[in-house]
């Protein structure tokens, strides 16, 4: 299926999906909110916008083309349901936490993740939808110091991440696997730590950058407490570099199955991160290691050059811009 192409304002080719059906899983979490309200920029498509627990944001009541689907999505014929008629599927939803739930209940979301993905993947196939979008990410990877390709996952995934690398490989190969069976292209995009608006920013549940950001923003006694000793480094993306990597593989992909690696493919420390954060709020604060709360001790950074030879895709947002958006967002919301 080849969509046509407009010129943004940048002047890159942004696809233009008018009269298309898209199905967005998890549209009230981090990634799938940001796809809503990204997508009716160009687009006369028609959204559809998955929701379970969570109600549907006020703001999307200004967007025309939007329509909501209740559904959950670990029940098979709520997954049949809501793929059927569509031309394309993004399945931005999983069950999630921050790290520290991840190490104490490793085991808490993997079943219901492998259950709807694979029923969402079977559902798809089924209706013969056009294109389905699985968001993965690199967990799988091994640390190393220098960028890693999509073809150097070699089997072995660190203890901690062992149960989420295996199932986020596991749908991957799904993916694959049905993509040999019928019309349906599958693409699978291995991103880097994700961050921006609507990510969680509480310290319950938030990833290392929302963590970071609220420690720096509610900080009461000039200090800031980081885990570890801050020299894992991480891959960072602005959620809205991801979207439009979204929006270019909608548009190019060619193969029936495609795997991507989509990131910064640049690491920065954990140190260096906080030091950055504190200096763009402005906030005058000190930063203090915890060497004894629990930490990982990770180095990973993407080669992200098929991306950019395949896609004609490369990240647009420095880390500078990016945390200066977000914490602007962040003042305005809380």
């Amino acid at each position: 299926m080849v969509y046509g192409a407009t010129e943004g304002a940048s002047g890159e080719r942004r696809v233009s999906l008018a009269g298309k059906k898209i199905l967005v899983c998890g549209a009230t979490g981090f990634i799938g909110r940001n796809l809503i309200e990204d997508l009716p920029r160009d687009s006369k498509a028609e959204l559809y916008a998955v929701i379970h627990q969570k109600s549907a944001p006020q703001e999307w009541a200004s967007f025309k083309n939007i329509r909501l689907v209740k559904a959950d999505l670990c029940d098979a014929q709520d997954s049949a349901r809501i793929v059927r008629g569509m031309d394309i599927v993004i399945q931005a939803a999983a069950s999630t936490s921050g790290f520290k739930d991840t190490l104490a209940r490793p085991h808490r979301h993997i079943t219901n993740n492998a259950v709807m993905n694979s029923l969402l993947l079977k559902s798809a196939f089924e209706a013969c939808v056009g294109h389905f979008v699985f968001l993965s990410c690199s967990v799988m990877y091994p640390s190393r110091a220098r960028p890693v390709k999509e073809t150097d996952f070699d089997g072995q995934i660190e203890d901690k991440y062992f149960g989420g690398g295996w199932y986020k490989v596991y749908v991957e190969k799904m993916c694959e696997f049905y993509s040999r069976l019928g019309k349906t292209k599958f693409m699978a995009i291995r991103h880097s730590n994700v961050y921006g608006p609507y990510d969680k920013y509480d310290l319950e549940r938030s990833h290392v950058f929302g963590a970071m950001v609220t420690k720096v923003m509610t900080a009461e006694n000039g200090k800031v407490s980081v885990w570890g000793d801050g020299s894992e480094t991480r891959d960072l993306i602005h959620v809205d570099d991801l979207n439009r990597f979204i929006r270019l593989a909608l548009e190019k992909q060619k193969q029936s199955f495609d795997l991507v690696n989509v990131g910064a493919g640049e690491g920065i420390s954990i140190a260096d991160m906080v030091q950055k954060i504190i200096q763009l709020s402005g906030r005058k604060l000190s930063v203090v290691f915890d060497n004894a709360a629990p930490a990982a001790p990770f180095h990973l950074t993407l080669d992200c050059a098929r991306a950019k030879s395949v896609y004609g895709w490369k990240p647009r947002i420095s880390l500078d811009e990016g945390i200066r958006k977000t914490l602007e967002w962040y003042r305005d919301q809380y």
